[in-house]
């Protein structure tokens, strides 16, 4: 993978170094992005909750590359419009148009691939230590929104499609995970880090986790929020994106005053 460079037309980098607390934010907003977006549509007419959301996804964006480096605040707060907006483009297509989950999940996994192709054709690389441009940034953010798409499908679609429910499904996302991790580090082990850490499989182990750390939190959010009826544990999609919103708020905090996730 490439190191950010300085040179003319090249701009600090804009990303978070990929460290545990990067995770367990990602993974809290995921499940905040899921039960924000249900509760929005419960409280008010959905085509007015998509516009807020989508106004506040244009504030984000602009905020976010308008910014010269990478601001703890400002990419989390992005990060999470685009886990709410993406769950609802992702809802719209099945519970608007009444399109089966497994067509909108095919649908997020062709787009996701259309994307990465794109930007490697365009960049010759898909490493999160290159965002320095103004286009790989864009290329980033458009995969980062497709993934939280396609998470949002696959995770419905392996709760209700297959049958899994919310709780058995998250568990199953978990062990995905958890094999992608292993077979990283035992690639890393073998190797050694200063053979894996740059090279295309940790590129390719960081995006399948990411992907999959989507539905993971989706999973998880709806088993919380969503009524015994239906398989949840029936705390309420507004209490869950409370109990997430102040756990993500401590920690992007404190992200913002230790710098532990500042790329060197």
């Amino acid at each position: 993978m490439e190191k950010p460079t300085q040179s003319a037309g090249i701009i600090a980098t804009k990303v978070p170094e990929i460290t545990i607390f990067f995770w367990i934010i990602k993974v809290l907003t995921t499940a905040m992005g899921e039960s924000m977006s249900d509760y929005l549509v419960s409280i008010v007419n959905p085509a007015i909750a998509v516009a807020i959301v989508a106004i506040g996804l244009v504030v984000a964006f602009i905020l976010q590359f308008s910014a010269r480096r990478y601001v703890a605040w400002i990419y989390w707060f992005t990060v999470v419009m685009v886990a709410i907006f993406g769950t609802m483009a992702a809802d719209v297509l099945h519970a608007g148009l009444g399109i089966p989950y497994i067509v909108t999940t095919s649908f997020f996994i062709i787009a996701l691939i259309i994307i990465f192709i794109a930007w490697y054709k365009s960049e010759g690389t898909l490493s999160i230590h290159s965002i320095t441009t103004r286009r790989r940034e864009g290329f980033y953010w458009a995969t980062v929104l497709a993934t939280f798409a396609l998470g949002t499908a696959a995770g419905d679609m392996t709760a209700s499609t297959l049958g899994l429910g919310f709780l058995n499904s998250g568990i199953t996302f978990a062990i995905l995970i958890a094999i992608v991790a292993i077979v990283h580090y035992g690639f890393k082990a073998i190797l050694g880090a200063e053979h894996i850490h740059e090279s295309r499989n940790a590129v390719f182990a960081f995006w399948i986790a990411y992907i999959l750390t989507r539905p993971l939190g989706a999973s998880f959010a709806d088993w919380m929020g969503k009524p015994s009826s239906i398989g949840g544990l029936g705390w309420g999609d507004g209490m869950v994106s409370l109990i997430l919103f102040i756990p993500i708020l401590c920690l992007v905090g404190y992200m913002a005053w230790s710098k532990k996730d500042i790329l060197l």
